[in-house]
């Protein structure tokens, strides 16, 4: 069962942010974790929510970062300078972007283009939302435990939709925060999307297919639960071979990744007209996984 409305999953585990744009809070005994940092212009629902649902900003010490691509950071400026004390925590390979020049160009530029393509660029004359070199934070990696108290959950190294990506798994809820390192749940469908490298993208998909889980906690478009949520990650196994076919026979038939990225491009805004991503970010996100595709084709992988 897919669930897109915010509020309380469990005692200790809230969905906030939007349907669109998910962030979690976990809640220990001794301290509370968000995890992940949706898009910038969820800012003042985060904060609504922390007051309708009676959350203390205090007792937030932990923020972890999935991964680093701007539609997943994007609260973490605000928050980082609202909430004293507040630990940000990511793999080794997400610092060393989020201290690129470039990256936080990207991720500044692209953030206020998806906020004015669903008319909220007016967050950015209230909040202060742009991502600098000076914001720091700790790496985790394969195996570290973050200890909330009760709660504790363990990092998986996940790359492939990003080179940075990781998830985290907490034994006690059954609950796997995987961001877009799994399928996205969109409407009914799941969508892959190994942009970076879509052979190590499937090849995370399978570390993570036996793990037990209850509730699959998506960055987009909410939670699973249920059924669904015990066979997603092997229906993301699916989704992302039967996608991967997909590529591959459009490249055979062009021969030209910029042709192939078109037809797919608009093939995908053809039946999603509103998906929040703008056309010309979902283009760049095919070109990453098109080159990679092609590139493999004769040599087996």
């Amino acid at each position: 069962m897919r669930v897109r409305e915010t509020g309380k999953i469990l005692d200790n585990l809230w969905l906030l942010g939007r349907e669109e744009s998910c962030v979690y809070l976990l809640q220990g005994t001794r301290d509370s974790m968000i995890v992940s940092g949706g898009m910038s212009y969820i800012v003042p629902d985060v904060l609504q929510q922390f007051e309708e649902f009676g959350i203390d900003e205090e007792r937030i010490t932990k923020l972890l970062i999935l991964h680093s691509h701007f539609d997943h950071v994007g609260i973490i400026p605000f928050l980082k300078r609202r909430i004293s004390g507040l630990t940000l925590y990511g793999s080794g390979r997400a610092w060393e972007i989020l201290h690129m020049p470039k990256a936080i160009k990207t991720i500044n530029a692209f953030s206020r283009t998806v906020a004015s393509r669903v008319g909220r660029e007016e967050v950015y004359t209230t909040h202060d939302l742009e991502w600098c070199e000076s914001i720091e934070g700790q790496s985790v990696s394969e195996g570290d435990i973050m200890d909330l108290g009760d709660l504790s959950g363990y990092i998986y190294e996940t790359p492939g939709h990003s080179s940075c990506s990781i998830s985290f798994y907490v034994p006690k809820i059954k609950a796997l925060f995987v961001s877009d390192g799994a399928g996205i749940p969109y409407g009914e469908t799941i969508l892959a999307s190994g942009n970076s490298d879509f052979t190590k993208y499937q090849e995370s998909l399978e570390r993570l297919k036996d793990l037990d889980v209850k509730y699959i906690c998506a960055d987009h478009f909410g939670y699973i639960t249920g059924e669904e949520a015990r066979h997603f990650i092997k229906k993301s196994i699916d989704a992302a071979r039967d996608f991967r076919g997909q590529i591959e026979d459009v490249y055979r038939q062009t021969g030209d990744i910029d042709s192939t990225v078109k037809i797919l491009t608009d093939s995908f805004y053809r039946f999603n007209k509103g998906y929040f991503l703008a056309p010309e970010i979902m283009e760049g996100v095919n070109r990453q996984m098109v080159r990679h595709v092609a590139g493999t084709i004769g040599k087996g992988l």
